[in-house]
């Protein structure tokens, strides 16, 4: 596409969204939240085509029609509303609307209707039809990036709840960006200047959380709990009891927790608190797999291959080929998988363009190295670790943890590995000493002091 889209929103994200996408598609863009900066550059002569919202703060884009069709009757306007109303629909026809889309919409058909607005006959530009495999993302600096119909999905969901205080439960595999997600609902929003507070739950106490709640979040701050899922009884119970607080009722603040494991199992089994679910659980943000999203890996990857640029690494291309053997993999570390797929490649290749082969062959030693469950599951135990630890830390600001922690992680690193252990040798300890290279005595006093049930009948699943 081909012109300048003005395009008028008080809905920040909305905005953010529609830039990119005609950015993208080839069109110059010049975006303001008010009808009086609108109704501005129609006088100056700005813009090529309009896509306005109806409800604005100061006033209304469907009141603001006839003026803008007297002043320039070449000028098409599409509007957009969430008042997806027959009564909105008609008056916007009325006015002499181009089209009108209602909200939540589909962005590649609102794409295609500004594409045929720039391209009605006697416009000055004459377009390219816009193209149907166009991608786009939102705000780069989250970066939640893909223009499939999973990812639009998400991309209107945040849309609608970005600027309410409706609290949210974003899930995802691992590696799918539920982080991000988190901190774009933040920093899109109106509390974008209010603070923001991450918890991680795993290793979140009651006075932890008293102390990031009611201390650190601040007045209409946002409260992130990252794995809520992995929330303690004890602090499930505690924060319970501090989203229904007065304290916390006055701070106006806002939930937002993430989970990669199904919940209503967890609830089912006793192992998480229903009215505590529910409680944060108002609207559900499901960022889907990669698999579920393969047209959106062309788009990504060329989005890493930037930020390996911008970060000083060598400028690399992709070949179509090697792009299409990508699209075959798995990836069974999502978004995140890909991106550190890439940043190998970057370093690695020592061509400018990186072809088909190469990725092939690094695809294979990948599979391979996952498969044998050597360096590279080593790398991300090693990885793990290093960011439990830097959340542990992070959650205490510029203040130390309680004495003891060299202890606490032996502990949480010890305990799953000797319970494992026990159960794939049916709890035979003499195998189990052996399989881990250690003295019987030292197992049998660890698994005294871990306080772990062994049995010789029933393995552990």
């Amino acid at each position: 596409m081909d012109g300048t889209v003005l395009v008028a929103d008080d809905d920040r994200t909305i905005r953010t969204v529609l830039t990119q996408a005609l950015t993208r598609a080839g069109c110059k863009v010049r975006a303001t939240s008010n009808t009086a900066t609108l109704w501005r550059w129609v006088e100056e002569g700005e813009g090529d085509a309009v896509v306005s919202d109806v409800m604005m703060p100061d006033g209304n884009g469907l009141d603001l029609l006839p003026a803008i069709m007297k002043r320039r009757p070449n000028l098409p306007v599409i509007v957009i509303s969430a008042q997806n109303t027959v009564v909105t629909a008609i008056r916007a026809s009325e006015a002499g609307a181009f089209d009108y889309v209602p909200k939540p919409f589909d962005l590649r058909d609102l794409l295609s209707k500004v594409s045929k607005a720039l391209s009605r006959p006697g416009h000055a530009n004459q377009p390219e039809p816009i193209k149907q495999d166009t991608l786009v993302a939102a705000d780069p600096a989250l970066p939640l990036v893909g223009g499939s119909p999973a990812m639009q999905e998400v991309y209107r969901i945040v849309a609608r709840v970005v600027n309410t205080d409706l609290n949210v439960l974003v899930q995802g595999e691992s590696g799918t960006g539920k982080d991000l997600l988190a901190r774009a609902l933040h920093n899109l929003g109106n509390r974008a200047q209010a603070g923001y507070v991450r918890i991680n739950c795993g290793t979140a106490t009651p006075e932890q959380l008293d102390h990031a709640v009611l201390g650190d979040a601040g007045q209409g701050g946002t409260v992130y709990l990252d794995e809520v899922s992995e929330l303690s009884p004890e602090s499930q119970l505690h924060l319970l009891g501090l989203t229904q607080s007065d304290a916390v009722q006055a701070q106006g603040l806002r939930f937002v927790s993430s989970t990669n494991r199904p919940m209503l199992p967890l609830i089912n089994d006793g192992l998480f608190r229903e009215d505590l679910f529910y409680r944060l659980n108002v609207m559900p943000i499901v960022l889907p797999p990669l698999r579920d999203r393969i047209e959106d890996i062309p788009e990504l990857s060329q989005h890493f291959l930037q930020v390996c640029a911008s970060k000083g690494m060598p400028r690399k291309t992709l070949t179509k080929s090697a792009m299409d053997q990508m699209r075959l993999a798995k990836w069974p570390g999502n978004v995140r998988g890909l991106q550190n797929f890439i940043q190998r490649l970057v370093i690695l290749c020592p061509e400018d363009e990186i072809s088909s082969d190469f990725v092939s062959k690094a695809l294979k030693e990948m599979a391979e190295q996952e498969q044998s469950g050597t360096p590279v599951v080593a790398d991300r135990l090693s990885a793990s670790v290093e960011a439990h630890i830097k959340r542990y830390f992070d959650l205490h600001g510029d203040a130390l943890p309680p004495p003891g922690l060299y202890n606490r992680i032996l502990r949480e690193v010890e305990l799953p590995l000797l319970a494992l252990s026990l159960s794939a040798t049916r709890g035979n300890q003499i195998r189990t000493a052996e399989l881990l290279g250690i003295n019987r005595n030292t197992l049998r006093k660890k698994i005294r002091e871990l306080d772990i049930q062994v049995t010789r009948t029933k393995k552990l699943t």
